[in-house]
């Protein structure tokens, strides 16, 4: 019994066969996934919602949850009516988070000034609607840059709400995981935890407790080894699980039913998940 705490499934690549993959997953013990609403421009953070209200209630799936923000390199996109719509969105029973929204230093995108204030301008929606965030942090290699300015933001503007988050793919070093759940963040990994080179962040892995872990997939992207370079889907959470099994000496079955528990306590759902 897994969940994919982060799953791009409205994307174009799944246009061919979104309801086969969706039931894989489900045959591969997911009973639920997190539909990342991002969209390719800011405008379409509605997709995750939709796929969410096509495929919940159907046999043989996992129950789909949404979440609605614009990424860090749409931010410029950012205006009245977009900021309307996100806070729409995020009225609607089946979006349970604000996400993924943060700062990317490492693309080429909006200036870092704009980042931060789309991402400030977000956190004030969310924290009005009472949804907890699911945060992109991604710095220049070997730089804290883009860390230090998040933890500056979330201090200031996230941190009195109590509502907490994710930091989805986590790829930072143990500092910055420890203070993200100081600061009531959940730590999510991915399918690159399972790489070859990836040794820093397995060692991070192997610190954090089990209480502050969820995993994902973040597909169709990083698709966890064996199938790294293949079109990432849901079914292969498992193969991220059983990394971080390995890595905590328990079994699959525990680091499932704790990442399952984690994300049932931070978005507040019902613990009856074998009946979704």
């Amino acid at each position: 019994m897994l969940i994919d705490s982060h799953a791009h499934i409205d994307s174009e690549r799944y246009a061919e066969d979104r309801a086969a993959m969706l039931g894989r997953a489900r045959e591969a013990g997911v009973v639920a996934v997190l539909a990342i609403g991002i969209g390719e421009k800011a405008g379409g953070m509605d997709g995750a919602l939709k796929i969410c209200r096509q495929f919940n209630g159907q046999p043989n799936m996992p129950r789909l949850f949404a979440s609605a923000g614009v990424y860090p390199h749409n931010t410029a996109e950012i205006d009245e009516a977009v900021l309307a719509q996100l806070d729409s969105l995020l009225a609607e029973p089946e979006v349970i988070a604000c996400g993924e929204i943060g700062l990317d230093y490492y693309h080429e995108g909006a200036a870092h000034d704009t980042q931060r204030e789309g991402l400030i301008e977000q956190l004030e929606i969310a924290a009005a609607r009472k949804r907890p965030i699911l945060i992109h942090c991604r710095p220049k290699d070997g730089a804290t840059d883009a860390w230090d300015d998040l933890f500056l933001v979330l201090s200031e503007f996230w941190g009195k709400t109590g509502l907490g988050g994710v930091m989805h793919c986590f790829g930072g070093n143990w500092e910055q995981a420890k203070r993200s759940l100081e600061m009531g963040f959940l730590v999510s990994f991915a399918g690159n935890l399972t790489y070859p080179k990836a040794q820093p962040l397995r060692d991070v892995a192997a610190r954090l407790p089990l209480e502050g872990m969820l995993v994902e997939t973040d597909a169709p992207w990083l698709a966890p080894a064996p199938n790294r370079g293949k079109r990432n889907e849901p079914a292969w959470v498992s193969l991220t699980a059983r990394t971080l099994a390995e890595l905590k000496g328990i079994d699959q079955q525990e680091i499932a039913l704790e990442t399952t528990k984690n994300f049932l306590r931070l978005f507040d759902l019902r613990a009856d998940v074998g009946n979704w």
